[in-house]
């Protein structure tokens, strides 16, 4: 992800759209115009985006931009939550495993991630499917006494058992 940041002599365009230190926009200039009014304030000149023509160029201190940068990727890259967790209930769990189950899930739901919740059906539980609904619909009851819950999507027959996502409301 790292982006090469062309400064001063490395530019190679012929003009630049000129901003200055304080963020005032001059317009296009000739890139040498642009090199002296830097050179003048003891700063760098430092393209922007090369995406557009011609280039947007920055008068500033080198360093400083780097820093900036480097923190916004920072940032961007911390931002989190609104992942998908999971899970996973047993055709013969207990009631107390039902109520850790739920705890997790209340943990992931105020983290802000999704909670998909599935139960397997092996063998011989597969012809129980009401069973195995029921099991599901007292865990999403349980959930939804420690904590509001939204169906993303609906309580659903798969070919290995159950299967739905909620969230938080």
């Amino acid at each position: 992800m790292y982006k090469r940041t062309y400064i001063n002599n490395q530019i190679r365009a012929r003009e630049v759209r000129l901003i200055d230190e304080t963020g005032k926009q001059l317009g296009v200039v000739s890139l040498e115009d642009a090199l002296g009014m830097a050179r003048e304030k003891n700063l760098d000149l430092i393209q922007v985006t090369e995406k557009v023509d011609p280039p947007v160029c920055k008068i500033g201190d080198y360093g400083k931009y780097q820093y900036q940068q480097e923190k916004k990727e920072k940032t961007l890259n911390k931002q989190k939550g609104g992942e998908l967790k999971e899970v996973r209930l047993t055709f013969n769990i207990s009631p107390h495993d039902l109520e850790t189950k739920a705890k997790l899930a209340e943990k992931f739901l105020k983290k802000g991630d999704k909670v998909k919740v599935e139960l397997y059906l092996r063998g011989r539980e597969k012809a129980f499917g009401d069973f195995g609904r029921e099991k599901v619909n007292k865990f999403l009851e349980l959930l939804n006494s420690l904590t509001e819950i939204k169906m993303e999507r609906e309580l659903k027959r798969e070919p290995r058992g159950f299967m739905t996502i909620i969230s938080k409301k």
